[in-house]
């Protein structure tokens, strides 16, 4: 379990300082469905050694990510880039939050040296929040991917990006870097918006998404939410329906885990039968791929995922 001061780097300043002063929120027995391996085998301390060497973030630490051990064993490692330091301060969210550095302009030539050393065919790159920049980081995000493809031109890339709320034409610059998947995630129902996720606007996102499809409509889209925070299902059917209106390929559904006393407390732990559920139904509304269970996460299996999704896309084009 994470903690509010920054253990990770035995740094003993506050990690969430906005939320210190919050009362203490109670934290639910997770119930038998929710296993994971313990990380510590010689291929995930490969990888760790790999991500230290090149001195990069990944979310799996910073967002405390309960998939790591399985993942940095087969050397799958998502990059956080643009520094550990998030300009937001969303209720769920465990990444350290408060004023970032400057960016680094060798962290995109790092990235890359790091995604060839681990041999990766497939490659999620995601990003703190940066509302100091002018662009959102889209600049930064772009070089990321054109280092990638400089190195590593076999390699697909998959970007989780920010919302760029209120930085006109960043969105374009992303999308002109050609990633393969462009994910965003809409974390919640936007009911739960104003106390989940403040900083953002749910039909801002909606609109990122389906914007990115009017551009380049060869590009993936994908999107991801976290159940367990009070939502009704209604409300994620109804955001099913919003998503694929967007034209929105992909949706991750996955079981929400309260990272410290501080932060937004689980309301309810969604069975694997309910889970499978809402799959079936997202199936039937015309998403290309779904992955919904208690421990899926924007980037887990994405490799594997991105092989399912071109497929599925041929399956439906031969059947027009």
């Amino acid at each position: 379990m994470a903690v509010v001061l920054d253990l990770l780097r035995n740094d003993q300043r506050p990690r969430h300082p906005e939320k210190a002063h919050r009362p203490d929120q109670p934290i639910l027995r997770k119930p038998d469905w929710i296993r994971v391996k313990a990380p510590g085998s010689p291929k995930w301390a490969e990888t760790q050694a790999i991500v230290r060497e090149n001195k990069l973030v990944t979310v799996c630490e910073e967002a405390g990510c309960p998939n790591i051990g399985e993942c940095w064993e087969k050397k799958h490692a998502t990059f956080m880039i643009m520094g550990d330091t998030c300009t937001r301060a969303c209720a769920f969210c465990n990444v350290r939050t408060g004023m970032p550095d400057a960016l680094d302009a060798a962290e995109p030539e790092r990235v890359a040296e790091a995604v060839a050393k681990l041999g990766l065919h497939h490659v999620v790159i995601t990003s703190v929040d940066r509302d100091d920049l002018k662009d959102g980081g889209a600049s930064h995000f772009a070089a990321v991917i054109a280092a990638i493809r400089r190195s590593s031109p076999s390699t697909t890339v998959e970007i989780l990006t920010p919302d760029f709320l209120r930085k006109d034409g960043a969105l374009e610059i992303v999308v002109a870097a050609r990633p393969d998947v462009f994910n965003h995630n809409l974390e919640t129902v936007p009911s739960k918006y104003l106390t989940v996720r403040p900083g953002a606007r749910y039909f801002h996102s909606i609109r990122l998404l389906q914007r990115v499809k009017e551009l380049d409509a060869t590009i993936f889209t994908k999107s991801g939410i976290m159940v367990g925070l009070g939502e009704e299902r209604n409300e994620v059917l109804q955001l099913m329906d919003d998503l694929r209106s967007a034209e929105v390929d992909f949706l991750t559904i996955g079981q929400y885990l309260q990272p410290t006393k501080k932060h937004h407390p689980v309301l309810s732990f969604v069975t694997p039968d309910a889970f499978k559920a809402y799959e079936t139904t997202a199936y039937a509304k015309g998403f290309l791929l779904v992955s919904a269970t208690p421990l899926t996460r924007s980037s887990h299996h994405a490799g594997e995922d991105f092989a399912r999704l071109k497929q599925a896309r041929l399956d439906r084009l031969g059947t027009l």
